[in-house]
């Protein structure tokens, strides 16, 4: 049977634990180490995928308990679990790590199979939350509505636009040159660049009637119900430049020196058709703008 793999934050200033969780660990899981108190929160900010942290108690400067503390004070960073992991076993220091949020104690020196299987269990919870996340309509890294959340709400303004509420639009956002933006800087600083696009698209000039969504890896969608095609197209526009002026740094792009996106939009009153046609339709338009040259918006009307 395939596992999941998860991204684990190991937090101990004693480099023979830090090993040997991370030997424990890294066949199933990808693992980052930290030294520190001050460096685990370093990890954890610029690292949103961080799903479980295993951290230790007693360490010079910030103590586990500090670093707990900091991490359920912060929105980003509460719903994370965190395990202790320490020589600390009295029944009083077990009672202050769980009443500060902790979501587990293991005491050093640690058995393999135990911490194994706790981290598992713990793992299993946080499946379940992205499942009930994503039932629910919220993309997890994002926190934008998600690809099942557009399809219900296009199906829905498709049918009120049929009525006779004008035209309807929507366009289709890709980063330029993302995989590359990956393979240079690291998985985490993708995650970080995902949440300032899908920031940029939902904080621009949209009307209460306009909707964005993540629509899968690095595409997004937005649509615009009512708009005509000049309408949609200067909103994307707008969306284009918003995104070049974040001015996050790009060095393998070929078309900027800083993260762009290309757009293809597409404008329908024909309600006979059905909605997915519209999205086809824009695809295509995705396709050229990238064919030709990227960081663009192509439509059609």
């Amino acid at each position: 049977m395939m596992v999941e793999r998860h991204r684990i934050l190991v937090v101990d200033d004693e480099r023979i634990n830090r090993k040997l969780l991370s030997e424990l660990l890294e066949e199933h899981h990808d693992v980052v180490i930290a030294k520190s108190g001050e460096q685990a929160l370093e990890r954890v900010q610029a690292d949103s995928a961080v799903d479980l942290i295993l951290l230790d108690v007693v360490m010079p400067g910030m103590s586990g308990h500090d670093v707990l503390r900091r991490l359920k004070a912060s929105d980003a960073t509460k719903d994370v679990p965190v395990i202790f992991i320490t020589s600390l076993n009295s029944v009083d220091d077990e009672e202050i790590g769980l009443d500060l949020g902790a979501a587990d104690y293991i005491t050093k020196p640690f058995h393999p199979g135990i911490v194994r299987l706790r981290v598992e269990n713990h793992l299993r919870f946080v499946r379940q939350r992205k499942i009930l996340e994503t039932l629910a309509g919220r993309d997890c890294l994002t926190e934008i509505d998600n690809r099942r959340r557009f399809e219900e709400v296009l199906e829905r303004e498709w049918r009120r636009a049929g009525r006779g509420s004008g035209p309807m639009s929507v366009a289709i956002i890709d980063v330029d040159y993302f995989k590359q933006y990956n393979d240079h800087y690291g998985h985490a600083r993708g995650d970080q660049a995902l949440k300032a696009v899908a920031k940029a698209l939902s904080g621009g000039p949209n009307r209460a009637s306009d909707f964005v969504a993540r629509y899968g890896g690095e595409e997004f969608v937005m649509l615009f119900p009512g708009t005509p095609a000049d309408g949609a197209r200067e909103l994307a526009e707008s969306v284009r430049h918003a995104v070049a002026s974040l001015a996050i740094p790009h060095a393998h792009s070929a078309v900027a020196p800083h993260l762009t996106v290309s757009i293809g939009g597409a404008t329908s009153d024909d309600y006979q058709s059905p909605g997915h046609a519209l999205i086809e339709a824009a695809d295509t338009m995705l396709y050229r703008a990238k064919a030709e040259g990227r960081n663009r918006v192509l439509w059609r009307d």
